[in-house]
């Protein structure tokens, strides 16, 4: 049984820069891929990025694109999310998740953290 425990979110001007983490424990971190989603209130939740098991291949939702980078540390079992020029509408909940291949972490990821809230202020 995986625990994804998120951190770093916080309330950001339009403009601003977060950086989220999420910490995985329960099984070996490495093997495998990493997502991040987030849900508005009244949306449903939805794709944000995602990193297979080395980091060399990443896939983002085309209204983060140059804006959010996904990245990972696998000797610190942590996977991270660096957003920059947030704008109001990046507002949400953000989940940290986990899946068995880049693929399946977009479309059915398996294992989810608790969240934490970003709200950008115009």
């Amino acid at each position: 049984q995986v625990q994804l425990v998120e951190s770093g979110g916080g309330l950001v001007q339009a403009g601003g820069s977060l950086r989220l983490s999420c910490a995985a424990s329960g099984r070996t971190f490495s093997s495998y891929a990493m997502g991040w989603f987030r849900q508005a209130p009244g949306k449903e939740r939805e794709f944000v990025a995602a990193i297979n098991w080395s980091g060399v291949n990443t896939r983002y939702a085309d209204s983060v694109k140059g804006r959010f980078t996904i990245s990972r540390d696998n000797a610190k079992n942590t996977v991270y999310l660096q957003m920059n020029s947030l704008k109001p509408e990046d507002t949400a909940v953000y989940y940290c998740a986990q899946g068995e291949s880049i693929i399946r972490t977009i479309r059915d990821p398996g294992s989810w953290g608790q969240g934490t809230q970003v709200t950008v202020s115009s």
